[in-house]
């Protein structure tokens, strides 16, 4: 008879084997279905965050819940906005996409309607693209939107990584409250008339 303290052994082994497989088939395969669930997003986004290398020294990657550091990114038009304070007093759905990422162009229409919908009471939506300059205003002049777009360069110090995307999948959403801290993180494109319901108090 095997003793009671090598079963759990085993049973704490295979927990863990199964979990690390989930993940696994999460990198191969995709999410599937468990993407579509708050639950499957936290995972997702948890397993990605522990799968990435340290950020450089004095980069802060956001987690839900707290405040989100202050990091600036550049607008078109060249002027300087810092986040999360530029929105103070005021929930912002930042959405982190890229001129060549098919699937955040695809949801490029769902966040222009819900920025309309919410107009300048509601929560704001900013994209921040990362991404050349040149491409995003070519693509922004065959493709408007009515949100603002900020550029930053992509690498281990961008916002997406500041917004708790060490991994740098796009599309990737965050909501920051009217008090600056992350509440919730998206992994994948929105599908039409989804937004309200995510980015709902």
């Amino acid at each position: 008879m095997r003793p009671r303290g090598g079963t759990l052994a085993i049973v704490a082994v295979a927990v863990v084997a199964g979990g690390l497989g989930v993940l696994a088939s999460l990198f191969v395969s995709g999410p599937g279905p468990l993407l579509g669930t708050e639950t499957g997003q936290r995972l997702y986004n948890d397993a990605l965050v522990a799968a990435a290398d340290p950020p450089p020294d004095g980069v802060h990657v956001a987690r839900r819940g707290e405040p989100v550091s202050g990091f600036e990114v550049a607008l078109l038009d060249g002027d300087r906005l810092r986040l999360p304070d530029a929105y103070a007093g005021r929930p912002v759905l930042v959405n982190l996409w890229a001129s060549w990422c098919g699937p955040c162009i695809e949801e490029m229409p769902e966040l222009d309607r819900f920025a309309r919908e919410q107009g300048a009471d509601g929560v704001q939506v900013l994209g921040v693209a990362l991404d050349d300059r040149d491409a995003v205003a070519a693509f922004l002049h065959r493709i408007p939107v009515d949100y603002p777009i900020a550029i930053d360069t992509p690498g281990p110090a961008d916002a997406g990584v500041r917004l708790g995307n060490p991994r740098g999948v796009l599309p990737y959403t965050v909501l920051i409250d009217a008090d600056g801290r992350l509440r919730r993180q998206r992994i994948g494109p929105f599908a039409p008339g989804e937004t309200g319901d995510w980015a709902s108090p």
